[in-house]
């Protein structure tokens, strides 16, 4: 370690690598996008396939374009502000945001691998993507470039899945909602129409004048869940780049949600009406045309109609007034506008060498974490073709299943409709017969589809949906928990077990989910799996325990060849990512509190410098924190304050040097302020006095500031003695 140390004292780059260019810029864009992009690429690519074919989540599509666009719109302020040294900082504090950032980006990591032992890894995954992003950006950025990409870091949040629960339950709500809406509307136009009830889906059943009936169910994809999501990305995107009050932000985005459902209920209703009219063929047409993403792009033009010509804000015009003063190519010294304070030449940014070895830590330590990285969901090479033709027709392959000692395995059907209506690729089922009578049957059903999505859980299905649409539960929960089914690669299932309402009968399920490669059409495509195993106990007190169930899962996940396995690093760190993360993030708070208390001390130690020194120094002082209260504190604003407090006017330049002078003191600092996403050049105080001390002003009779010699001249006759 000591000649390492000095090693790195001698170290010297090339002198054509140390002059001042934007390469580093690049190269630390670059290595945070593929460290991102190394961690996380495969529930991204789950998460672009469950887009692609999922209509609840065709909204991510859009995100990318958002996402680039905030960052285009901050380009200007992120580079003014990548280009603030940290050694600008007292050195007790220089290194804290560094800290910061490697604490949250291990965090992050470690709540990932917990995640990875849990049964919904795929929504702790994408929640730990930004909190990722954040840690990594702080340690090779400075904490002006985070705050800046505080907004886009957190618009990353809208990637992760939203729970079932949440989905179709505030979805079935909005379908019965829609329904008796859209019900009362064709009812006043002299349509005659019943509104019913089928599958818990409400449904219009409308006569067309030849007699004829056509049923329109109102399910979760026609509540308007889908659109509702959807827009809601782009409410906060709007509300977010307009540039206005916040209460014009905060009415924009409720208008715009109320006209989202209106522009849904038209729909339903315009589908009705084309149904009565011209037929069912024509409405479904019409019905598929008029998708969620229509209803988005319609309801945001009209949106943004509405924002410029009825509130009158300012969304992506740019300003109309510009300062004529500004001058980029000029050959000054300054690199802002002193009349505006806009920054006309970002400073370059330094290529040092602790950026070499932040980008260098950065890159080994995700090396490192691919290498021991584990899958999102089990990866198993599938053993055969699904569906195999024989002598009586199409049937479930049994080799899908392994043959288990003491039971007989059969396929007993394929379910069309139920795939139908979720949209999956087979819906199989099958059974373990035993061969000893006291021994139970085993049904086992293997669900398989392009996403997670097409996968419902067991519990929702059967609880949370009616209770969600308003009817009561089809099953009562008896218990419920999550057991692990296999060590390695780790397989968490879900055992269920409940009662049925309406027959009494008592059920237990031991359901998971895995990813899988299948032979179909004579090529290996890979798929999402559900498999569930289910028992049928005579009494809700002879429930089948999970332990009952293991080695039929045990046996099964044996048969799917797991493709990769996990290291007994990935293990550890998985069965106790929670604690890890938690007294990691725990780490913050000292770092926060020494930061805290270090940023106290020096404006102190800064208050008490300002005592000593000159009245002009100080005047200057009480002008930016008197300016600070009102508006931004520029050169302009400092000078005007400056004279209203004094009467005595300072030039602009000469006002520069006293900032730049007292700028040395550590009393004032310079800094980049965000206006209308210009970056413009301000100065703040850095010392603990919550108002300036109030200076005497002297007025005319007409209540007019007066410089100094009319002061004086006043002050000489009021004291002048008469005789």
């Amino acid at each position: 370690m000591q000649y390492l140390g000095a090693w790195m004292k001698n170290f010297k780059l090339p002198s054509n690598v140390l002059r001042e260019d934007n390469s580093i810029l690049i190269l630390k864009i670059v290595t945070i996008v593929a460290a991102v992009l190394a961690v996380f690429h495969q529930d991204l690519t789950i998460i672009l396939n469950n887009a692609l074919v999922s209509e609840s989540m065709s909204h991510i599509l859009i995100m990318p374009f958002l996402f680039i666009y905030l960052l285009y719109r901050k380009r200007k302020m992120l580079r003014a502000v990548v280009s603030i040294e940290k050694q600008d900082n007292p050195r007790q504090l220089r290194y804290l945001p560094t800290i910061a950032g490697i604490v949250l980006s291990t965090a992050a990591m470690l709540f990932y691998w917990h995640g990875s032992y849990t049964f919904t890894p795929l929504e702790y995954h994408m929640l730990a993507l930004p909190i990722f992003a954040t840690g990594i950006t702080l340690v090779l950025f400075n904490p002006q470039t985070l705050r800046q990409l505080a907004f886009p870091l957190a618009f990353l949040a809208f990637l992760i899945p939203l729970p079932s629960e949440i989905l179709y339950g505030l979805g079935s709500t909005l379908s019965i909602v829609s329904s008796k809406v859209s019900y009362a509307l064709i009812n006043s136009l002299g349509i005659p129409s019943t509104l019913t009830s089928e599958y818990g889906n409400p449904v219009i059943q409308i006569t067309r004048p030849s007699g004829t009936t056509i049923s329109f169910a109102v399910d979760i994809a026609c509540s308007g869940i889908y659109s509702l999501i959807g827009f809601l990305i782009f409410a906060v995107f709007i509300a977010y780049i307009m540039r206005d009050k916040p209460w014009k932000k905060l009415t924009l985005f409720l208008i715009g949600f109320a006209l989202i459902y209106i522009l849904n209920i038209a729909r339903i209703a315009t589908i009705l009406l084309i149904g009565y009219h011209y037929g069912e063929e024509l409405a479904l047409q019409l019905f598929h045309m008029l998708g969620g993403l229509t209803f988005i792009f319609v309801g945001t033009l009209v949106l943004l109609v509405f924002a410029e010509k009825i509130l009158r804000t300012q969304i992506f015009t740019k300003p109309s007034q510009k300062c004529s003063a500004c001058n980029p190519s000029s050959e000054s010294n300054q690199n802002f506008c002193l009349t505006c304070n806009r920054i006309l030449k970002p400073a370059y940014i330094r290529f040092q060498r602790t950026d070499i070895i932040k980008m260098a830590a950065i890159i080994v330590s995700v090396i490192l974490l691919v290498s021991i990285q584990t899958p999102v969901f089990a990866l198993t090479e599938g053993p055969a073709q699904i569906i195999v033709h024989t002598a009586s027709g199409e049937q479930g392959n049994t080799q899908l299943l392994p043959q288990i000692q003491g039971y007989t395995l059969v396929f007993v059907y394929r379910d069309e409709d139920f795939e139908e209506i979720a949209r999956q690729d087979a819906s199989l089922v099958y059974a373990y017969e035993p061969l000893d009578d006291t021994e139970e049957l085993v049904w086992v059903t293997v669900e398989i589809g392009s996403a997670t999505s097409m996968l419902h859980p067991w519990e929702f299905c059967l609880i949370s949906w009616p209770i969600s649409l308003g009817q009561p539960a089809v099953a009562t929960r008896l218990d419920l928990k999550d057991i692990r089914i296999q060590e390695n690669p780790p397989i968490i299932a879900r055992y269920f077990a409940f009662r049925w309402v309406e027959t009494n009968q008592t059920e237990v399920v031991l359901y998971w989910f895995e990813t899988a490669r299948f032979m179909t059409n004579g090529t290996a495509q890979q798929k999402r799996l559900k498999m569930s195993l289910i028992t049928y106990p005579d009494t809700p007190q002879n429930i089948t325990e999970a332990e009952d169930l293991l080695p039929f899962a045990t046996a099964i996940t044996s048969h799917w060849q797991p493709i990769k396995t996990w290291t007994q690093i990935s293990l550890l760190l998985s069965q106790n990512g929670a604690y890890l993360a938690a007294i990691t993030t725990a780490l913050l708070v000292p770092v926060t509190v020494l930061y805290a208390l270090e940023r106290r001390k020096q404006r102190k130690a800064n208050a008490k410098a300002y005592k000593k020194l000159a009245k002009p120094n100080k005047q200057i002082i009480d002008a930016i924190l008197e300016t600070e209260k009102n508006a931004p504190p520029t050169l302009e604003a400092i000078a005007t304050t400056h004279k209203n407090r004094t009467g005595e006017p300072i030039e602009e330049e000469k006002l520069l040097h006293k900032l730049r002078e007292l700028e040395k003191t550590d009393i004032i600092k310079g800094d980049i302020a965000n206006i209308r996403d210009e970056p413009t050049m301000i100065w703040k105080t850095q010392m603990a006095m919550r108002r300036p001390p109030k200076t005497p002003k002297r007025t005319d009779a007409k209540g007019k500031p007066m410089n100094l010699e009319e002061a004086w001249e006043k002050a000489l006759q009021e004291t002048k003695l008469t005789p």
